[in-house]
C-alpha cells in the first residue's frame, strides 16, 4: 500500500515508470495532444512549401523566354507563399494555444495527484521527509513537467517534422538528393540520444540538489527563532551557501554538456555537402538552378530542429527527472495496511490495549512494552508518567497514526487495523500540546472538519472552551485571520480554539494531550468545567500533569519507560502505587518531594 486513502476523483495514472506516468497524463488530454501534433506537422509542411514555390519562380525566370509568362508564374508563386503562410499562422495559433492548455492541465493534474498522495501518506512517511524537499517536488518539480510539455514536447514535435519533411521533399527534386539530408537526420538522432544519455543524470543531480537546498531553507525559516536566539545566522548562511554552490555546480555541469551539442556542428557540414552534391548534379545537367534553390531551402529547414532541440531536449531531460522524483513520493510504501472495505459504525467508546509493543522505525528502540489496559465507553482516563514514557504514543495508536509492532489495539472490540480508517479517525478528536492552526479565520479553524457548521454552532463551541470573549475582543471577531500556525495568538488562545474545535465536532472519543499546559490557572478553572461537561457521555483520554484533572479521572494509568506500572482510581493508586505517590507528591507538594522523594518515576 502507498496511501491511507484515495482522492474522491482518482486520476487513474500509471505509476510503473516515469515514461508510463507521463504518457498516462498525456492521454488524459488527447484532443489537445492531437491538435498540437496537427499544428506541428502543418508548420513544417507549409514551411517546406516556401522553398518549392521559390524554386518554381527561379525556373520560370531562368527558362522562360517570355517576360510576361515568367511574371505570371512569379506572381502566382508569391500569392501561393502569402496564402500558405497565412494558413500556417492560423494553424500555429491553434498549436500554441493547444500546447499551453495541454501543459497547464498536466501540471494541474500532476500537482493535484501528488498533493492527494501526500495527504494519504502515513505519519511514518512524513516523519522522515524534510518539508522543504517535499515542497520542492510539489512546486518546482511539477512545474518542470509543465515546461517539459511546453515548450519541450511542443518544440520537439515541431522540430521532428522539420527533420522528416526535407528528407521526403529532396527526392522529389532528384532521387540522389536524399543522401545528404538522410545522413544528417540519422547522425542527428544518434547524437541527440547520446546527449540525453549524458544530460539525464546531470538533470537528476540538479533536481536533487535543488530539493536539498529547499529543505535547508524551509528548516531554517521554520526554526528562525532558534537560529536568532543562538546567534547562528552566520553558520546557517554558510551551510545554505554550500548547498547553493552545489546547485550552481550541477547547473554549470549541465551547461557544459549543452555547450558540446554535436548537431550544431553537423548543421554547418550539411550545408557544405548538400551544396556540393547539388552543384555536381547541375554540372551533369540533371537539375536546374531553381532546383538548387529549392533544395538548399529544404536544407535550411534543418536549422529549426538543430537550434530548438537543444532547448527542448534539456527541458525533457529535466521534466523526466522531475517525474521520477514525483513518482518516488507517490509510490513510497507505508507500513499501514488500509482496508477499503473496513469496519464502519458509530463508535461507542470502548478502548482496549492487549500486550501492545511499539517502536519507531528510525530508532528501533521500544517505546511501549506489553501495554495492556481497558477503557469503558464514557470513562475519563488519565495517563501519567515522566517525559518519554510513551503517553503520546498511546494516543497515536488509538486513532491509528501508527500501528503497534506487536499486540492489538481495539476500539469497540474491533482491531483498529480492521476499521475503515476514515470512519475511525473522523470519530476521534485529538487536542495536542503543540496546537496547529491554519492561516484561516478563527471560525474556519473551529469548524475545521465540518463544512456544514453554522456560525451559531461555532460560537457555542467557543463559549464552551472559554474562547468567545477573547475572540470578540478582536476587531474582526470570528473572521480574524490567524497567522501561520496561529503565531498571532498566545499559547493559551491557540489551545482554547483547539478545544473549541473538538467541542464543535462532538466526537465519541476525545483525547487531550496536555492541552491545557499553556493556560493560566484562572482560565483553566473555567475550561476545566467545560472539559468535564464535554466528557459526559464520551470516552476521554487525558495526558496531563495537572492534578486537578488527574484526581477526577475515573481511571488512571501510570507509565514508566513504556510499561504500565500501575492503574486504578486516584485513591487506590495513592494507597498501592509508590510511583503514583511520587508523581502526586512532586506536583502537590514540591518542597516535600524535593527533600523526601528525590527519585523520578
Amino acid at each position: 500500500m502507498s496511501l491511507e486513502f484515495v482522492a474522491d476523483v482518482p486520476l487513474y495514472t500509471d505509476h510503473r515508470s516515469p515514461a508510463r506516468f507521463i504518457w498516462s497524463h498525456i492521454r488524459r488530454h488527447f484532443v489537445y495532444a492531437v491538435s498540437l501534433m496537427v499544428g506541428a506537422f502543418s508548420n513544417a509542411a507549409l514551411a517546406a512549401a516556401v522553398p518549392y514555390f521559390i524554386g518554381v519562380a527561379f525556373n520560370a525566370i531562368s527558362q522562360n523566354e517570355s517576360r510576361e509568362a515568367a511574371m505570371e508564374v512569379v506572381v502566382a508563386m508569391a500569392l501561393a507563399i502569402i496564402g500558405s503562410q497565412l494558413l500556417r499562422a492560423c494553424l500555429q495559433l491553434m498549436r500554441n494555444y493547444s500546447s499551453e492548455v495541454f501543459a497547464q492541465r498536466i501540471e494541474r493534474d500532476v500537482r493535484q495527484e501528488l498533493y492527494a498522495s501526500l495527504l494519504g501518506k502515513s505519519m511514518a512517511f512524513h516523519d522522515l521527509q524534510p518539508v522543504g524537499e517535499i515542497m520542492a517536488r510539489v512546486t518546482n518539480d511539477v512545474r518542470e513537467m509543465n515546461l517539459m510539455m511546453n515548450p519541450g514536447v511542443n518544440l520537439l514535435l515541431g522540430s521532428g517534422w522539420f527533420l522528416i519533411l526535407p528528407v521526403l521533399a529532396a527526392p522529389l527534386i532528384h532521387p540522389q538528393l536524399v543522401i545528404v539530408p538522410l545522413a544528417f537526420v540519422i547522425l542527428t538522432i544518434l547524437t541527440q540520444v547520446d546527449y540525453l544519455r549524458r544530460v539525464h543524470p546531470i538533470a537528476e543531480r540538479v533536481r536533487s540538489s535543488f530539493g536539498k537546498m529547499n529543505a535547508r531553507l524551509a528548516e531554517a525559516l521554520d526554526g528562525l527563532q532558534v537560529v536568532k536566539g543562538s546567534a547562528q545566522e552566520s553558520n546557517e548562511a554558510a551551510r545554505f551557501g554550500a548547498l547553493v554552490d552545489e546547485v550552481r555546480d550541477n547547473s554549470i555541469a549541465q551547461g557544459r554538456a549543452e555547450a558540446v551539442y554535436i548537431p550544431n556542428l553537423l548543421f554547418g557540414l550539411v550545408f557544405f555537402f548538400a551544396l556540393l552534391h547539388a552543384v555536381l548534379l547541375y554540372d551533369q545537367g540533371q537539375i536546374t538552378v531553381g532546383d538548387i534553390v529549392a533544395y538548399m531551402g529544404q536544407i535550411a529547414l534543418f536549422g529549426f530542429p538543430v537550434f530548438t532541440s537543444l532547448f527542448s531536449l534539456t527541458r525533457i531531460a529535466s521534466g523526466y527527472a522531475s517525474a521520477k522524483r514525483i513518482l518516488a513520493v507517490i509510490n513510497a510504501k507505508m507500513d499501514l495496511e488500509v482496508r477499503e472495505d473496513g469496519y464502519q459504525a458509530p463508535i461507542r467508546g470502548d478502548i482496549c490495549f492487549e500486550d501492545v509493543d511499539f517502536s519507531y522505525q528510525e530508532s528501533g528502540q521500544k517505546v511501549l512494552q506489553s501495554v495492556s489496559f481497558n477503557v469503558k465507553a464514557g470513562q475519563t482516563v488519565a495517563i501519567v508518567g515522566q517525559t518519554g514514557a510513551g503517553k503520546t504514543t498511546i494516543t497515536k495508536l488509538i486513532n491509528r497514526i501508527y500501528d503497534p509492532t506487536a499486540g492489538r489495539v481495539l476500539v469497540d472490540g474491533v482491531d483498529v487495523r480492521d476499521w475503515n480508517l476514515e470512519s475511525l479517525r473522523s470519530q476521534i478528536s485529538v487536542i495536542e500540546q503543540d496546537v496547529f492552526l491554519f492561516s484561516r479565520t478563527i471560525a474556519q479553524n473551529i469548524a475545521f472538519g465540518d463544512d456544514e457548521a453554522t456560525q451559531e454552532q461555532v460560537e457555542a463551541a467557543a463559549r464552551k472552551a472559554q474562547a468567545h470573549d477573547f475572540i470578540m475582543s478582536f476587531e474582526q471577531g470570528y473572521q480574524t485571520i490567524v497567522g501561520q500556525r496561529g503565531v498571532t495568538l498566545s499559547g493559551g488562545q491557540r489551545q482554547r480554539i483547539a478545544i473549541a474545535r473538538a467541542f464543535e465536532s462532538d466526537p465519541p472519543i476525545l483525547i487531550l494531550d496536555d492541552s491545557t499546559s499553556a493556560i493560566d490557572s484562572a482560565t483553566e478553572d473555567e475550561i476545566q468545567k467545560a472539559i468535564w461537561a464535554a466528557a459526559r457521555g464520551r470516552t476521554t483520554i487525558l495526558i496531563t500533569h495537572r492534578l486537578s484533572q488527574i484526581r477526577w479521572a475515573d481511571h488512571i494509568i501510570v507509565l514508566r519507560r513504556g510499561k504500565v506500572v500501575a492503574q486504578g482510581s486516584h485513591e487506590e493508586l495513592l494507597r498501592t502505587s509508590e510511583a503514583y505517590r511520587r508523581i502526586f507528591a512532586r506536583y502537590e507538594a514540591p518542597i516535600i518531594a524535593s527533600s523526601a522523594i528525590p527519585q523520578e518515576v
